[in-house]
């Protein structure tokens, strides 16, 4: 019997609707038989900047480059020809030495500054001041073969040999030298600084020229290159500090002495001629050596007016 409630031709289920299939159409618009999509969850990245939008903030971390490990060692021998003890010389109340480690010291460049010297009485005058001071063979030719007995006789892989008779130190030179050494390919390094005009004919101001790759091809007493055409190319002038990783720096005391060093008397040849690259670093300022009497006037003048 037909149920009395249902229509005919209707759904079970379905009060008085047509029992037919809806058109496809209205199948997909309706959405009827397909499971609804999931909402994604909200993405964590960080969004791209849109035109026009910003840019999310970047995470920087402004601490500066800690310089490699380096020990400072200041040659001081107490004979001098020009200018007899030099060293000792007073300057605004302290010794011309003190004066040197003090400055190398403040530069931050090193972990440690020792004056290596050939007498008691610079290192008495040295540790007088609270420095550290080192006695070492009398018989050394070199400032550089000092340093080098230093590194035997002391813990560290990198040692920069600063000029004793160098009071005024260049602080930033320092430090660009020692940052040099982040470089592993960089064995050897010292500082050089535009040479000025009138020092082009002075064979005291040592002049170097640079490679490509910014290593020394030759450092000369005379001037080089040859200004046969400037083109605005400025020579450079040397300034004497050297940094040294400990092996190059006992591989370069255990070479013998070469023609180009003597007829030059310039002991960095020996690591050109031997094929020890230099890498050159540019000095923040000029250097100013005490060699003289008017040397000492004139720095011991640049002191007080610091002071």
């Amino acid at each position: 019997m037909p149920d009395r409630h249902k229509a005919p031709g209707s759904r079970p289920g379905q009060v008085g609707s047509p029992d037919r299939a809806r058109p496809p159409a209205q199948e997909a618009a309706s959405g009827a038989g397909r499971p609804r999509p999931e909402t994604p969850a909200p993405s964590l990245a960080p969004r791209p900047t849109e035109p026009g939008g910003t840019a999310p903030p970047q995470v920087t971390d402004s601490r500066p480059t800690p310089l490699p490990a380096a020990v400072g060692v200041v040659p001081a021998r107490l004979g001098s020809t020009r200018l007899p003890e030099k060293m000792l010389a007073d300057l605004a109340g302290q010794p011309l030495v003190v004066r040197t480690a003090q400055g190398a010291l403040a530069s931050g460049a090193f972990a440690r500054v020792i004056v290596a010297t050939d007498h008691e009485r610079i290192a008495a005058a040295v540790r007088a001041a609270g420095l550290e001071a080192m006695l070492t063979d009398p018989a050394h030719p070199s400032g550089s073969a000092r340093v080098a007995e230093v590194a035997r006789r002391t813990d560290g892989q990198l040692f920069v040999n600063i000029q004793g008779d160098e009071p005024l130190v260049d602080g930033e030179g320092l430090r660009r030298l020692v940052a040099a050494f982040a470089d592993p390919a960089v064995g050897m390094a010292t500082l050089w600084f535009p040479l000025r005009p009138e020092d082009e004919d002075n064979p005291n101001a040592v002049k170097v020229v640079a490679d490509a790759a910014g290593n020394a091809l030759y450092f000369s007493r005379s001037l080089i290159p040859h200004p046969r055409a400037r083109d605005g190319f400025r020579p450079r002038k040397h300034v004497g500090v050297y940094g040294y990783r400990r092996e190059v720096l006992q591989r370069l005391m255990d070479l013998p002495p070469t023609d180009l060093e003597r007829v030059e008397s310039l002991e960095q040849l020996r690591a050109l001629y031997h094929g020890i690259p230099i890498r050159l670093v540019e000095a923040a300022r000029d250097s100013v050596g005490v060699d003289t009497q008017a040397d000492l006037d004139r720095v011991r003048a640049t002191l007080e007016r610091s002071l």
